[in-house]
């Protein structure tokens, strides 16, 4: 399973990434954070899509964490690429 935790603060962009979500198969946790089940290719297609799609979109603030929660490992997108502590989650 991935969790996928963003903080975009431009609505349409944040309405547009939450949908990009729903669209591949994610389900809203919380209003910014969402469950999807993993497979290696939708993986591959988010991180393409976030790195294409919306990455040169993003404000100085914006981030977004992808937890692959069998991994025990997270992947880091916009001003989340520059925190270098560590991340400690539960599942």
């Amino acid at each position: 399973m991935l969790v996928v935790s963003y903080d975009i603060s431009n609505d349409k962009l944040r309405t547009k990434f939450s949908k990009m979500l729903i669209k591949h198969g994610g389900i809203r946790l919380q209003f910014s954070v969402f469950e999807i089940n993993n497979s290696k290719r939708i993986l591959d297609n988010l991180k393409v899509i976030i790195e294409t799609d919306f990455g040169k979109k993003f404000d100085g603030g914006d981030s977004v964490f992808i937890f692959e929660t069998n991994l025990h490992e997270a992947i880091k997108y916009g001003n989340a690429i520059h925190r270098d502590k560590s991340l400690l989650y539960f599942t």
